[in-house]
C-alpha cells in the first residue's frame, strides 16, 4: 500500500511539472474533422495563430481529417493521448454526432475535455435569383403554394447548410426535397444557376453572393438582426414567425478526456486570451463571425451548451431519418 502511495504522489508530481513546462518546445496538432479551406478550417488557422502568443510561442499545426459529418476528425482527438498536444476544434457538429452518426465510436459528452466556445456564426436563407419573391413574406407564400415541388440545397450530411435545412422543413412544417453537394461551393454555383430553389448558409459562405446579387436574400437565422451593412436590413426568422427558430455555427475546442487539469487551464486560459486579441477579432469580423464573450468560454458553460444542443438538434435529426454513416 506504501508503494501504491509513493508511485501516486511520483505520478502527480510528474504531472505537475509537465502543466507547469506545457506546451514547452512540443508542437500542438490542432485537429480539424472538414476539408482545408473551407470556413471551420479558416477559423482553426486564426485561432491557432492566436494561441500561439498566450502559450509562449507554441507551434500549432492544423490536421484536417473529414468525413462522416465530422465524427471522423473528433474520434482521433478522442484515442489521442490526453496531454494537451492533440487538440479539436468543431462546430455544431460535436452536439450533431451523437444521433447523426448512429455508430460512432465515442460520447461527445464524456470523452473530451471542453476547453470553451471560440465563436458564432450567422446563418442567411437565400434562393435562386429568379425566383418570384422578394422578401420572406412572398417567399412564405411562394413556399405554400409550391409545397412538393421545391429543391432544398446543402453542403452534405450533416453540414450546416443541411442542419439549417432540417430545422427550417421543420418550423415550416414542409417537406422539401433535399439536394446534397459535395461542398458549399457547388451548392451556391448551381443556386445562382438556378438548378436548385433554396439554401441556409453561413454568412461567411453568402455574403460576397448577396453583395453581388447573384442570389436572394430573405432573412437570418439569429435571434437579433446583424448589424453588418450588407445584411442589417434582413429580418430574423423569428420576426418572420418562426417561433424560437435560431441558428448559429458555433466552434469550440476539446482535448481528451483525462487530459491534466493544470493542463486544461493551461488551454482555457490562452483561449480566453486569443478571443480578446484584436487581430483575431477583425480576422473574425471579417469573416461574418461574432467572437464569444459569454460564459460559454469557460469549460463548463461549453459543456452545458453544447449538451443543450444536442437536445435540440437530436429529434430533428431523427425525424428527418438521414445519418452520416
Amino acid at each position: 500500500m506504501k508503494r501504491l502511495f509513493a508511485f501516486a504522489a511520483i505520478a502527480a508530481a510528474v504531472a505537475g511539472v509537465h502543466a507547469q513546462d506545457f506546451p514547452g518546445s512540443k508542437t500542438i496538432t490542432m485537429v480539424v474533422p472538414f476539408a482545408a479551406g473551407g470556413p471551420t478550417d479558416r477559423v482553426a488557422r486564426d485561432l491557432a495563430e492566436a494561441l500561439r502568443k498566450p502559450l509562449g510561442g507554441a507551434t500549432i499545426v492544423i490536421d484536417n481529417v473529414p468525413g462522416a459529418g465530422s465524427s471522423i476528425g473528433a474520434a482521433k482527438v478522442a484515442r489521442a493521448a490526453p496531454d494537451g498536444y492533440t487538440l479539436l476544434l468543431n462546430h455544431i457538429g460535436m452536439s450533431t454526432i451523437p444521433t447523426l452518426v448512429r455508430n460512432v465510436p465515442f460520447k461527445v459528452e464524456t470523452d473530451f475535455e471542453y476547453l470553451g466556445i471560440v465563436n458564432d456564426v450567422p446563418m442567411t436563407l437565400i434562393s435562386r435569383p429568379n425566383l418570384p419573391a422578394n422578401n420572406y413574406k412572398e417567399l412564405s407564400a411562394w413556399i405554400a403554394a409550391n409545397k412538393g415541388k421545391i429543391n432544398l440545397g446543402n453542403a452534405g450530411v450533416g453540414s450546416a447548410s443541411h442542419l439549417c435545412g432540417l430545422l427550417f422543413q421543420s418550423a415550416t412544417k414542409t417537406e422539401m426535397t433535399p439536394v446534397p453537394y459535395k461542398g458549399t461551393a457547388p451548392a451556391i454555383t448551381d443556386l445562382m444557376g438556378g438548378q436548385i430553389d433554396l439554401l441556409c448558409d453561413q454568412t461567411t459562405n453568402t455574403s460576397p453572393h448577396i453583395e453581388g446579387k447573384k442570389v436572394k436574400a430573405f432573412a437570418v437565422t439569429t435571434s437579433k438582426r446583424l448589424t453588418t451593412p450588407l445584411l442589417k436590413d434582413l429580418p430574423t426568422l423569428q420576426e418572420a414567425g418562426l417561433k424560437d427558430f435560431q441558428v448559429t455555427i458555433w466552434h469550440g475546442l476539446y482535448a481528451p478526456k483525462g487530459t491534466p487539469p493544470a493542463v486544461t487551464k493551461k488551454l482555457n486560459d490562452a483561449l480566453k486570451a486569443a478571443l480578446k486579441d484584436p487581430e483575431f477579432i477583425k480576422r473574425q469580423e471579417s469573416l461574418g463571425a461574432v467572437v464569444a464573450n459569454d460564459g460559454r468560454i469557460e469549460p463548463e458553460g461549453h459543456k452545458k451548451f453544447v449538451a443543450a444542443e444536442i437536445a435540440k438538434w437530436s429529434p430533428i435529426i431523427k425525424a428527418a431519418g438521414v445519418y452520416a454513416d
